[in-house]
């Protein structure tokens, strides 16, 4: 039986497959050219990207209208201009993806991509050009020449301990949710609780949560075995905690009579499948909802970043929180805790005296108020 990691990896290669069935030959080759230093979903946005570019050229622009875009060859794709790049970059920050897809209002659902989408949209265009040049199927790459967006760095969003306590509460009593989620909460509460601590006692990715099953876990060394983006898989360690809510859960999922396919899966959702990573990502965002409600984007990416700066408050040790997370670069590791840049920037103050005499601790104020009054009664 295909594990759930061979099963996602296979739906992904035939989704990436029917996508380059209307893009030119190209795009497949190029695909093909990556599969061996990219995994399934990396090589499915690639195709994504492609065919956004590709509609766009052949809808928008007069140079590549009057040809099918499967039979584009190089010749085709080399009378790109900076001009239809430039144009490009401008498109992608509102347009109309698909026509039959309609808002609340019945009209035409707009997407719309922000710096960092755009900049990884035209990196896809880079990369794919630069693999045609390499092949010298192109005389050259003019896509170097149209600068990237200047991606301006945000704050993280990551959750207080009093926000991390209030979520886990609400999984549990779900006494501020509305009527109608509280009908749900009932059911799920021992789940979603198991999903939050897990989420917030290990830093694990949703991808790496849904996949887990019961056969991965290791109750008695307070281990389970995760799958890391690659296919690489390690063994985690969890808190007592998070052991707690996970025998609470087990109780309740060893008694439920699973679909087939689905009897090792360890996070089953109502209809009885293993969860999928929308419904864990709706699972947070209710929950967040009401735990920080001046947090609108928290997701459980966020609840890594919150494990991420937590483990560095507590050890110091940026190595550790890179194993722990899974990054290959340190560099990486160190966004999930930027905020500690201005804890430390508070710390440096208070190494600096402008003087030889030192500020008072709150330890000599007595002494000092005596020593001013002895003073006193001498003059």
């Amino acid at each position: 039986m295909a594990t759930y990691r061979e099963e996602i990896d296979a739906k992904r290669i035939l989704q990436t497959r029917e996508i380059c069935r209307d893009l030119p030959q190209a795009c497949s080759d190029f695909l093909r050219h990556i599969t061996l230093t990219t995994g399934t979903f990396t090589r499915l946005a690639y195709a994504i990207d492609l065919r956004t570019f590709v509609e766009y050229l052949h809808r928008e622009r007069i140079t590549f209208t009057d040809k099918n875009p499967r039979l584009w060859n190089g010749e085709d794709l080399a009378r790109l201009t900076t001009q239809d790049l430039t144009a490009y970059t401008e498109y992608l920050t509102y347009y109309f993806r698909d026509e039959d897809q309609k808002d609340e209002n019945g009209l035409p659902r707009a997407t719309v991509n922000h710096d960092l989408s755009i900049k990884r949209k035209l990196c896809s265009i880079r990369s794919f050009y630069e693999y045609m040049f390499a092949a010298q199927m192109i005389p050259a790459n003019i896509t170097t020449l149209v600068p990237l967006p200047k991606i301006h760095e945000k704050p993280i969003l990551r959750l207080s301990a009093d926000e991390m306590q209030k979520m886990l509460s609400e999984a549990e009593t779900g006494e501020s949710l509305t009527k109608g989620q509280q009908r749900f909460q009932r059911i799920t509460a021992r789940r979603d609780y198991a999903i939050l601590s897990l989420f917030l006692g290990t830093g694990i990715r949703v991808s790496e949560c849904v996949g887990i099953n019961i056969s991965d876990l290791d109750m008695d060394e307070n281990a389970f075995l995760v799958t890391r983006k690659g296919g690489n898989q390690v063994v985690l360690y969890f808190p007592d905690e998070v052991k707690d809510a996970l025998n609470d859960y087990l109780e309740e999922r060893n008694r439920i009579d699973t679909l087939p396919g689905h009897e090792d899966a360890l996070f089953l959702s109502l209809q009885r499948r293993r969860m999928t990573q929308r419904a864990m990502e709706k699972l947070v965002k209710k929950y967040a909802a009401v735990a920080a409600p001046l947090k609108p984007r928290i997701s459980p990416h966020k609840l890594r970043s919150t494990f991420a700066t937590n483990l560095y408050n507590e050890t110091g040790d940026i190595y550790l929180v890179a194993d722990v997370l899974g990054h290959s670069s340190v560099d990486t590791t160190r966004r999930h805790y930027a905020d500690m840049t201005d804890a430390r920037r508070r710390m440096a103050a208070g190494y600096v005296h402008l003087s030889d005499r030192k500020p008072d601790s709150p330890g000599n104020t007595e002494d000092t108020q005596k020593t001013s009054d002895a003073e006193n009664r001498k003059e």
